[in-house]
């Protein structure tokens, strides 16, 4: 028997290209044509819609309606680009694409997550899925009652089961860009929509047998459950043992690859001869590939490819069949709303009752709701797979399609509007290291831009003084620009071993800190570390780290002065961008900040005597300050000499008054000034009083008339200590400052800070800018007068001390050396 195929227009190439035609009658150059008609339509859209917060989802969804017949397919020009000839190849990419796709959702799930869920979780999903549904059954019905046109009952269950569906990939996009991926409202977010995608997906392995055909239900549904069970039972064990042999070898090649891509392709094939969706073999086969590095090696590779080239071609070849004029002709925008608001509510109304029931606020189930209403690409294949059937006519697809597509375009817009993550805001206005009790655990957020700050910031934390009673947390959090296709995410790190195979400089990067950190731990166990990855743009980073801060109840975030030191002993500009993320962290911080200057500081040695030095002038970053030091000073490695410089009688009565409003001449220390200053008496009071017995700490004080007397006075301590920590000055008014300000070249450093870190002071020491937290207000009364008693006592002892602990120095007689 003799086979003939029509070649008429199939050829790959045109060796005659100046002389056809029409170029686009070949198959290779109207591929080419319209995948770059496709992509840069997509990548349009998509920069469109970022700033509105919107997914890529949407932004692929616009892009299929606008080569289709609702909008550019209009257009003869458009119509000769995507003949009807060439829609087998945009359907064969879109189902490659579509099929990769859900193999890497799968891959990403946390099957853990999913086989143990909490009963809140647990409750959430199921109700999310059982109201979503009645729901679209009635509505199903509604409009049918509505149209002229009959179909078959069983597309109620199409709309009810795409109601029902939570896109998790589009969730988890929506809530990384909205800075809530590891809020409390996110975690329960992403475990609820987890879990009600693993719901759904039994819902389409038992949807389509039904939908499809009656009688040969039960055969299927006996064959795609056997199918699951072979999968976890033998192939899972099976590629779990081949990994683990191969992750030995620490050799993933292109072998491996290549075997897996045939794997899921395999068992899309299995799943689709069963009489099921071949998408369910794919997605199941994603699941059961073991979490780990060669699961790393998979996204990373495949990742980019399949979302940004292949599956573009599903929206397409799915926007083609997308007439908008059909909801005109039965029906009304009117009741395409109605649908909207209906289906919207649903889910926002599952979650509350949910929410009662567990006694979670109403707010909280609100966002809950309001974020299970994200709809992914699932959804849109079960209205798909409804539509080839003739199981839906053009009318229901239409309208649920765009019922689809509007309720995931509102969820950022409203969440970004109505929820923010300030749970906790108020019980937190106060953590300083200050106000904290000393028997009280010291959480601290160290911020790392690149390798070469490791070992400052690790030999920083050291000196800070763990103990039994106040134990440190530090949550060390590696900060890397966003670029590319990549989504702004907070990476939290496992204990297993993370990156790819030939992980990226970041990556690597990312390893070596995550190494060197927990080594630190495990050195010293007073301490314990979190390894974070934050990636974000420049311009964001700042929320990044003020999010973590609040979340993780930090009382001081450290961060890397944007200069580093070279070989030449001089202070070089490192990345400028650096400098404003440090501003920025700054004006926005939820706690108390730190900016450090490593110029070599080495980790104190019980051995060898690390000679700190706080210099203060008052105010609150000052007294953040001598906090800080004061706990260092607890390390059996460190002495600690505190320098208070203190202004003459003729400072302050030539201090140049100005005019207030009323044209009364005031001097720059007014009332508040004053109360300020009451409370610096106050706790420098209390920490000579404390801290008398103390061999390792030394007060001392400095009387000077002028910014260019301090200036003197630090520039005669030079080479006397390792590490400077001083407060930052934020709206100290100060004679002993006095002209000092004008010639700042960083005044994220404060006045004092710039003068240590400027080249023209011979200072190799490294130093520590401290700036309080909520340090311009002052101090209830209530605080006063719990120091009242204690200050009291305080006077009595520091006027008979005489020596030692507390002298009024001349000009030129300083210590030097050990205190």
């Amino acid at each position: 028997m003799a086979i003939c195929y029509n070649m008429t227009g199939l050829s790959l190439t045109n060796n005659d290209f100046w002389k056809a035609q029409d170029a686009l009658i070949e198959s290779l150059p109207l591929f080419f044509t319209q995948l770059s008609i496709i992509l840069f339509v997509t990548r349009l859209f998509f920069y469109l819609l970022k700033p509105l917060h919107q997914p890529p989802l949407i932004a692929e969804i616009l892009a299929g309606f606008t080569v289709g017949p609702s909008a550019l397919g209009q257009l003869e020009v458009f119509q000769n680009v995507f003949p009807k000839r060439s829609i087998m190849v945009v359907e064969t990419m879109a189902n490659l694409g579509l099929l990769f796709y859900v193999f890497l959702t799968g891959l990403e799930m946390d099957l853990s997550a999913i086989l143990r869920p909490r009963k809140r979780v647990m409750g959430i999903a199921i109700t999310g899925i059982l109201i979503p549904f009645l729901l679209g059954v009635g509505l199903f019905f509604l409009l049918q009652y509505r149209s002229s046109h009959i179909t078959p009952k069983m597309g109620c269950l199409f709309w009810a089961a795409a109601l029902t569906v939570t896109g998790f990939p589009v969730l988890t996009h929506i809530l990384t860009d909205l800075k809530l991926l590891h809020s409390d409202i996110g975690r329960i977010a992403m475990s609820v929509a987890m879990l009600n995608d693993i719901y759904a997906w039994v819902l389409i392995a038992i949807l389509i047998p039904t939908g499809v055909g009656m009688k040969t239900t039960p055969q299927s549904l006996t064959g795609v459950v056997a199918f699951v069970l072979i999968c976890f039972l033998a192939v899972r064990p099976f590629l779990e043992r081949i990994i683990r042999i191969e992750s030995e070898k620490d050799n993933y090649s292109e072998y491996h690859l290549c075997f897996v891509l045939a794997g899921a392709l395999m068992c899309a094939c299995i799943t689709d001869l069963l009489g099921a969706q071949s998408i369910v073999g794919a997605f199941v086969f994603g699941l059961i590939m073991p979490n780990g590095e060669f699961g790393d090696v998979l996204l990373d590779r495949l990742d980019d490819f399949v979302s940004g080239i292949m599956l573009p071609f599903f929206f397409v070849s799915w926007g083609i069949k997308i007439d908008f004029n059909n909801i005109s002709r039965d029906t009304t925008w009117y009741f395409v709303m109605l649908v909207i608001c209906f289906a919207f509510m649903a889910k926002i109304l599952s979650s509350l009752i949910i929410c009662i029931l567990f006694k979670m606020p109403l707010r909280d189930g609100a966002a809950l709701g309001v974020l299970m209403n994200t709809k992914g690409i699932l959804a849109l294949v079960i209205l798909n797979t409804g539509w080839n059937k003739k199981i839906l006519n053009d009318q229901q697809f239409t309208v649920m399609v765009v019922a689809i597509v509007a309720m995931t375009i509102v969820v950022a817009p409203i969440m970004s509007a109505i929820y923010k993550h300030r749970k906790g805001l108020k019980q937190y206005r106060l953590r300083t290291i200050q106000r904290q009790k000393p028997d009280t655990e010291l959480r601290v957020l160290a911020c790392v831009y690149t390798t070469a700050n490791v070992s400052g910031i690790i030999s920083l934390l050291q000196v800070s003084h763990a103990t039994k009673l106040s134990p440190i947390t530090i949550f060390a959090l590696h900060l890397v620009e966003l670029t590319g296709r990549a989504s702004a995410m907070l990476i939290v790190h496992s204990r297993r071993k993370s990156g790819a195979h030939n992980p990226s400089r970041a990556q690597a990067d990312s390893n070596l800190i995550i190494n060197a950190f927990e080594a630190f731990e495990r050195d010293n166990h007073l301490f314990t570390v979190q390894p974070l990855t934050a990636m974000s743009l420049y311009s964001t980073m700042h929320e990044d780290i003020c999010s973590v801060a609040q979340d993780k109840r930090v009382s001081l975030i450290l961060l890397p002065f944007h200069k580093h030191l070279t070989v030449g002993g001089r202070m070089e500009d490192e990345n400028v961008a650096y400098r404003d993320i440090n501003l920025n962290v700054l004006a926005n911080a939820p706690c108390s900040v730190g900016i450090f200057i490593d110029r070599g500081l080495a980790a104190a040695d019980i051995n060898v005597k690390r000679r700190f030095c706080m210099l203060f002038i008052g105010g609150g970053d000052d007294r953040e300050a001598l906090a800080y030091a004061w706990r260092m000073a607890g390390h059996p490695g460190i002495s600690l000499t505190v320098v208070r410089f203190l202004p003459d009688e003729d400072a302050v009565e030539h201090m140049e008054p100005v005019n207030d409003v009323e044209g009364h001449q005031i001097l720059s220390l007014d009332t508040t000034e004053n109360d300020k200053e009451t409370i610096d008496e106050d706790y420098i009071n209390e920490f000579r009083f404390k801290s008398a017995s103390e061999e390792s700490i030394m007060y001392l004080e400095k009387v000077v008339n002028n910014g260019e007397e301090t200036v003197s006075a630090i520039s005669a301590m030079e080479n006397s200590y390792d590490l400077y920590i001083v407060g930052k000055g934020a709206g100290k008014v100060s004679p002993l400052l006095s002209g000092l300000s004008e010639w700042s070249d960083c005044p994220e450093l404060g006045v004092i800070g710039d003068v240590l870190m400027s080249s023209t002071f011979a200072l190799q020491a490294s130093v520590l800018v401290v700036q309080q937290y909520g340090s311009s207000g002052g101090m209830s009364e209530e605080s006063r007068r719990d120091r009242f008693g204690l200050r009291q006592r305080m006077m009595g002892v520091l006027r008979s001390s005489q020596s030692g602990k507390g002298m009024v120095l001349s000009d030129g007689d300083w210590p030097i050396g050990n205190a």
